[in-house]
């Protein structure tokens, strides 16, 4: 969806945000969207490594039967 926004586009976005909220509000915008992304990828993370014991742990199990 926005592979096609081009540097263009990627400059009118950021000249439309310093607009809206502000040039002493955007630093803070732009450290909360980091921490959430941190967070989110953090979550993820966390889920897949859970995954990821289960399957072994459910591997370990067919062996032991077998």
């Amino acid at each position: 969806m926005f592979s096609n926004i081009g540097i263009p586009g990627l400059i009118i976005v950021l000249v439309l945000a310093l607009i809206i909220f502000g040039p002493k509000k955007l630093p803070e915008l732009g450290r909360a969207v980091g921490q959430t992304l941190k967070e989110f990828k953090k979550s993820t993370n966390s889920l897949m490594d859970d995954e990821n014991e289960n399957v072994e742990e459910k591997d370990k199990e067919k062996v032991k039967t077998l």
